[in-house]
């Protein structure tokens, strides 16, 4: 008996949460000078839903299908799964699409699927409907197309033209831990896709180019998912990953999806799933990389097993790793060492630099630019405030740990 769209998209939504790659920063409205058209990624008016796992869906996220010729250990689609399959034609998906839009669900659309028949069948397919939703409904909501292994560079330049973020993959974080467990993708495949794609985007950024072109280009870049905990692979392995791909790929996001145990599943898997906690600090562990000037090898220093602290985030684990060399002065340290206080963002550095120009900081000043000053006083001096001894005090680690009451929110 044939299931109704329906039961279909309940199918297809849920087997489509695995995947976290979903984010729609880092792009810009299309074509802003036509009037016209459906769909925003900017502005107000977007309604955000919250999956089981707390995160934050705000497009339609589903897969054109969960069938799948592949049979990868950890994947709950694999061929060999015994779960409910669903599929959606390309027509229905534009629907549905339009639709939930229209009534102010979704900012966009989110499109992965299962492999059927092959990489071209599947990827040509998904190519589609983004084009369809481009060309003929003149949808200039954010797109997200999940590229399928081994299709077309063609097909994937094509997607390019109508998607504003493609992704593809790199599942675990090692290339044995693919072979072990995908042993049908191929891991210099991927990077070659990967590869291709950074040529074409760097291609249609050039400004001469950009003057010929109306049509945009993948403009939110590319992004990867690194699925965490499946493989044996500590934290200094898997950011050491994501660094190589940062700098080869000039990727925008890499996303890191905890293990979910699945029916069935191989002898080779663990039987429980990794503490969400680990998957929150390697993200904050991957923004101090990014974005703070911190080296993958400092990061993970701090334990013996190359791991991260799971009671504490990443850049206090290192100054408690490195006590000799705070306190600092704030009104007087480099950017470079402000960014690795404790408690001190990006934005509250920026206004430390601005602000101390034309006076002495004191540390209230600092709670006026929103700092937390349980966390950042034993690390700075201030005029008027010195630390004194607190950065040598035995039980500093303590006062930062999670309480027990605490624990049950990781």
């Amino acid at each position: 008996m044939k299931k109704s769209l329906k039961e279909r998209l309940a199918i297809l939504s849920d087997a489509a949460k695995y995947d976290a790659s979903c984010a729609s920063s880092g792009t810009t409205r299309r074509d802003s000078s036509r009037s016209g058209g459906l769909g925003s990624t900017e502005g107000s008016g977007i309604c955000h839903a919250y999956a089981p796992d707390g995160r934050c869906i705000s497009l339609l996220k589903i897969l054109l299908t969960n069938f799948c010729i592949y049979d990868c250990a950890y994947c709950i689609n694999r061929s060999s799964s015994n779960v409910e399959r669903a599929r959606f034609t390309p027509e229905e998906v534009v629907w549905l699409t339009l639709e939930f839009y229209r009534r102010n669900y979704i900012e966009g659309l989110f499109l992965s699927s299962g492999i059927i028949r092959s990489s071209d069948h599947t990827m040509e397919q998904m190519v589609r409907i983004a084009r369809e939703l481009r060309t003929t409904h003149n949808f200039r909501g954010y797109i997200h197309l999940k590229t399928i292994p081994d299709a077309s560079p063609l097909l994937i330049e094509e997607a390019g033209l109508y998607a504003d973020r493609l992704s593809i993959n790199i599942e675990l974080p090692t290339d044995h831990g693919v072979q072990q467990f995908a042993p049908e993708k191929k891991p210099a495949g991927i990077r070659q896709a990967m590869g291709n794609l950074r040529l074409k985007i760097e291609e249609a950024s050039e400004p001469t180019l950009q003057k010929k072109r109306r049509r945009t280009f993948v403009p939110a870049g590319q992004s990867t998912q690194m699925i965490v905990g499946a493989d044996g692979a500590n934290d200094a392995t898997i950011l050491g990953t994501s660094a190589r791909l940062y700098g080869s790929y000039g990727l925008r996001r890499v996303y890191y999806s905890a293990f979910s145990p699945i029916p069935d599943a191989s002898s080779k898997l663990p039987l429980i799933k990794p503490p969400l906690v680990r998957e929150h600090r390697l993200y904050q562990a991957d923004w101090l990389y990014r974005f703070y000037g911190f080296d993958i090898g400092e990061i993970t220093s701090a334990t013996a097993d190359g791991n991260l602290d799971l009671d504490l985030d990443p850049k206090l684990a290192w100054a408690l790793a490195h006590r000799d060399r705070f306190p600092i002065d704030i009104n007087r340290a480099p950017k470079e060492m402000l960014l690795r206080v404790p408690g001190l963002g990006t934005k509250a550095v920026r206004s430390i630099l601005s602000a101390r120009l034309f006076s002495r900081l004191r540390l209230e000043d600092l709670a006026r630019l929103g700092v937390s000053l349980r966390k950042v006083q034993a690390f700075v001096s201030a005029e008027g405030w010195s630390a004194g001894g607190l950065i040598d005090r035995t039980d500093l680690r303590a006062r930062f740990e999670p309480k027990p009451e605490q624990l049950s929110l990781f």
